[in-house]
């Protein structure tokens, strides 16, 4: 298998789904929301989380399009969820993915109320799925789905890792490993978790697989966010599409400020080898889900 090849196909999947299921028509009152929300969707980016789910459905035998809602409901999570990281009272950012941010184009006012607009779209889009189906059984699989992208969205997940993250810095805490893994495991991994949970879910995983898809989804993680550390630092700008070297203005503590470059290397591996011998311990075709995991670490953007 060609991993990149299929990654391609699986994007533009992604972002057809985004397009059919998030998309919003800009009119009425609020019609200027609207046109921040699709601007904050049309600029790019990896849409990782829903490749995630989409590769965890297919591993364990997901069929039909029950899958797309959710795909589109976390890439929305994640897209508030950039937009509130980069206002002003947050990390200051002008720029992501190479465009102006959404609070550089619309104001800050604006920006919040995307981002909220934006989450109440994702539960909008996902629970509406219940209302679809018939199939017992299936309307407790989404049901379930429901539970697991609220609960790591909210403060046990995403939102949790990220109120202690601005706690530590404008409370000047000297983070440590058991603070900073915190962070990394709710404000990045949470939404990975999600991402593999619902996949599995949605196809019909087990309990006790599902508990392994989400130390997958932990690991990995783990890995993906130290990376982003170290690009941080060592990455090229016009790649990134952001500015480099915006945590150390900001005075941030992050991996490689505390372990260094090789280090932080290290432990994206062993994160990384981690994720892929779970992924493994399942006993299905998961070349996709190993290849798009290691190529993670090498990742320049």
């Amino acid at each position: 298998m060609n991993i990149s090849d299929r990654l391609k196909r699986e994007t533009e999947y992604a972002n057809d789904v985004l397009k059919r299921y998030a998309a919003i028509e800009e009119e009425g009152y609020q019609k200027t929301v609207m046109e921040a929300m699709n601007y904050s969707l049309d600029a790019g980016g990896k849409r990782l989380r829903p490749v995630f789910m989409k590769g965890m459905y297919d591993l364990f035998g997901g069929k039909d399009k029950y899958i797309e809602p959710f795909m589109a409901a976390i890439e929305l999570i994640h897209t508030y969820s950039l937009v509130h990281d980069d206002l002003p009272s947050l990390d200051n950012d002008m720029y992501r993915r190479g465009k102006k941010t959404t609070h550089a184009v619309y104001g800050e006012n604006l920006a919040i109320l995307t981002g909220d607009a934006l989450l109440n779209r994702a539960f909008e889009t996902a629970s509406k799925t219940l209302l679809e189906d018939n199939d017992t059984d299936m309307i407790k699989r989404k049901a379930n789905a429901l539970n697991i992208l609220a609960q790591k969205a909210g403060i046990y997940g995403m939102a949790g890792g990220q109120v202690y993250d601005v706690e530590a810095e404008n409370k000047g805490i000297n983070l440590d490993k058991e603070g900073l893994d915190f962070i990394f495991r709710l404000k990045t991994g949470a939404l990975i978790e999600s991402s593999m949970m619902i996949g599995a879910v949605l196809a019909g995983a087990k309990d006790e697989e599902t508990a392994i898809v989400e130390k997958i989804g932990t690991n990995t993680g783990m890995a993906f966010q130290i990376r982003d550390d170290i690009l941080d630092v060592t990455g090229n700008e016009e790649e990134l599409g952001k500015p480099v070297g915006s945590d150390e203005r900001n005075n941030k503590i992050t991996y490689v400020t505390l372990y260094g470059i090789e280090r932080s290397k290290e432990d994206v591996r062993e994160y990384s080898d981690r994720a892929i011998k779970l992924l493994k311990s399942l006993g299905r075709d998961s070349e996709f889900m190993e290849g798009l995991i290691l190529s993670l670490v090498e990742r320049n953007k």
